[in-house]
Formats: structure tokens, C-alpha cells, sequence
């Protein structure tokens, strides 16, 4: 190994241990004995912050790759490297819960009150990393709305709310997705293709159900509502204004083609040309998954420690983490995804001209 440095390089020092190691004054101290659980309780979240602090260090750099007017093959793959260690990190935070699940109630109690206004909510960076994965104001439950900025101090308002009119990045793969250019070519259309399958599929589906005898009549009834519903869902996908009206009632968040777009991968996830974007979609899936699992650990936490007592920073505590545990997702529509998908021995086998164009026109996208 050739030594690069001019000056020594000591673990400690590169690390700044004598800060991280003496970063830790339990509030309890100052008022007497020292609640021995509230040392955990001080690490804990500060490990969350340090891991905050890589994930966002991630999330940066994938968001330059997709900010940029054409996103190379090349630099999809360490955009999946990078959310994959996101995946990572998170899946080590859901666990870290059980560590702080160590202490009783009666522990927290012994140093809860000393910690008043201090809460979660006042987190900047998991406030930031919400921001920047495409949780905005517009996309939060009402009581998170109201709450969201309310516990700030005015300089940590005022940036996260210039953060809001960055392009996050679900902003950013829907442009990325909508500028896909093979949804189309010349006479063949994927999508017509695509109507035809779907129909024939929930015409069999719509047979086989009338035709089963040993079936009560109101239990039959039900299936052919739900294969009727199938076909309603499947149609608007393919209706720019049966779809903008399901966009406007919240159902979708995407725009048509961006979905469109990220179904055809989906659809062809085995073709070459696709591995990379599917494991992108896969990736955020994922990562919006890990975030709703977290969410909902913390709740069950909260709850197991307050009961229903309100939380030190003024919050209902458990009940508003868990109603934002379903509610503030990011990337629903990819979840969604599974409705519109067709069995492989079902769906439409691409034109050989067109698979060979795929390669060519997509590798600079």
C-alpha cells in the first residue's frame, strides 16, 4: 500500500470519537440521579440521525443522475447500487426498534418528563428525506399538514419549505419514466395489444365463473362485480380522461404515460433492455415499504410506551403515527402495478423488429 497522506491519520481523530462519545448528557443528570435507560435512548436516536444523514447522502446523488436531460444505462446502475444500500440502512433501522423496545415503560417514564418540548417530529433530516423522496405538504394527511411545520424553529421552517420546491424524486422518475419513446411504433401499438389481452384474459375469467356449478348464486355474483371492476380499472388506464378523473380523485399519482411506461417494464421485466429500470421501480417500491414498516414499528413502540398519553413534543402520539403509516406513502402507484399485470403464458409477444429497436432507441434514456 502506497501512503498517500502527508500528515498521520489516527482512528480517533478521523472519526472525531472524543465528539461522538461525549455527545450524550442525559437530561435526568441535571435533576438528580441519572435514569440509567435514557443513555440508550440518546444513542438510539442519534445513530437514527447518522444513518439519516447517509441516506440523504445517497439520495443526493441519485437525484442528479435523474435530474439530468437523459439518464445512461451506465448510471442506472449505480442508482440501484445506491438505493439498494438505502434499502440496506433502512432495514437496519426497523431493527434497531427492538433495541430500543429493551426499555420498559416504566424506564421511559423514569426521564420521559425531563424531555419536554423535545420530540421525533422535530427530526429536520427525516423531514428532509420525505420532502426529497416526494412527500410534500400537498400529499400529506390534514392533521400532517397542520403539524408538519408547527414544531419548528423559523430557520428549519424556512428551509424545508425551500427544499419543497426542489424536484424530488418522484417528481424526477416520472419525467424519466414519461420520456421513454417505445410506447409507440409506427403501425404497431403495445397498447392495443395490450387492450386485446386484457380483455380476452376477463372474458375467460368472466366464463369460468358462470360456468362453475358447485358456487351459490350470490358468492357468483360477487366475482363477476369484481371481473367488472377489473375491466373498468383496466379501461381507464387507457382513457386519458377516465384517467385524469381517477387522478384527480387521488387514485393515481402518476401521470398516464409515466404509468404506462413503468407498466411496460413491469410487463417485460425479463427483456435485457429492462433489467435496470425494473430493478430502479423495484428499488423505490421497496424503499416506500421499508419507510410504511418503520412508520408503523414506531407506532406500536409509541403505544407500548405512552399508551395513549400525549407525546413530549404536544403530538397524540401513537394515534397520529398511526394514521400516517398508510396514508403518507410516495410510490403507491407502483404497489398498484399488480392489477394491471398479465400472467407470462398471456402477454403479448413483442414484434422481432421492435425488440431489436428496443436496445438501440432505450440506451439513451
Amino acid at each position: 500500500m502506497m501512503q498517500k497522506n502527508t500528515t498521520p491519520c489516527y482512528y480517533g481523530d478521523y472519526l472525531q470519537l472524543d465528539k461522538i462519545l461525549t455527545a450524550q448528557a442525559p437530561e435526568s443528570e441535571k435533576y438528580g440521579q441519572e435514569a440509567h435507560d435514557e443513555t440508550l435512548f440518546i444513542v438510539v436516536h442519534q445513530v437514527y440521525e447518522l444513518w439519516f444523514k447517509q441516506i440523504l447522502h445517497e439520495l443526493k446523488a441519485v437525484l442528479a443522475v435523474f435530474a439530468e436531460p437523459a439518464v445512461k444505462d451506465q448510471q442506472l446502475t449505480g442508482v440501484v447500487h445506491k438505493l439498494k444500500r438505502v434499502i440496506s440502512i433502512q432495514q437496519l433501522l426497523n431493527q434497531q426498534i427492538s433495541v430500543m423496545e429493551t426499555m420498559t415503560p416504566q424506564d421511559f417514564m423514569s426521564f420521559r418528563d425531563y424531555l419536554v418540548p423535545a420530540s421525533g417530529f422535530q427530526s429536520v433530516q427525516f423531514k428532509m428525506l420525505e420532502i426529497g423522496l416526494g412527500l410534500k405538504s400537498e400529499y400529506r394527511i390534514d392533521f400532517d399538514k397542520n403539524s408538519f411545520y408547527s414544531r419548528l424553529n423559523d430557520k428549519d421552517r424556512h428551509f424545508l419549505q425551500a427544499l419543497e420546491t426542489e424536484p424530488s424524486l418522484f417528481e424526477l422518475v416520472q419525467k424519466w419514466l414519461e420520456r421513454m419513446p417505445f410506447l409507440q411504433f409506427g403501425d404497431f401499438s403495445f397498447w392495443q395489444m395490450y387492450q386485446d389481452a386484457t380483455a380476452q384474459m376477463l372474458d375467460e375469467d368472466e366464463q369460468t365463473v358462470r360456468s362453475i356449478e358447485q358456487i351459490a348464486e350470490h358468492e357468483r355474483e360477487l366475482q363477476l362485480k369484481e371481473i367488472d371492476n377489473t375491466r373498468a380499472k383496466f379501461a381507464a388506464l387507457l382513457d386519458d380522461n377516465k384517467y385524469q378523473q381517477l387522478q384527480q380523485q387521488g387514485s393515481f399519482r402518476l401521470s398516464q404515460r409515466a404509468m404506462l411506461s413503468a407498466l411496460f417494464i413491469t410487463l417485460y421485466q425479463e427483456e435485457p433492455v429492462f433489467n435496470l429500470p425494473f430493478q430502479v421501480l423495484t428499488c423505490l417500491t421497496e424503499i416506500d415499504e421499508n419507510l410504511t414498516i418503520w412508520r408503523y414499528k414506531h407506532a406500536m413502540m409509541v403505544q407500548r410506551m405512552l399508551g395513549t398519553k400525549i407525546g413530549t413534543g404536544g403530538s397524540s402520539g401513537h394515534d397520529y403515527l398511526k394514521r400516517t403509516t398508510e396514508k403518507n406513502r410516495i410510490f403507491t402507484d407502483l404497489f398498484h402495478m399488480a392489477t394491471f399485470l398479465l400472467p407470462k403464458a398471456g402477454l403479448p409477444q413483442l414484434p422481432e423488429q421492435v425488440r431489436r429497436q428496443l436496445g438501440f432507441y432505450f440506451s439513451g434514456q
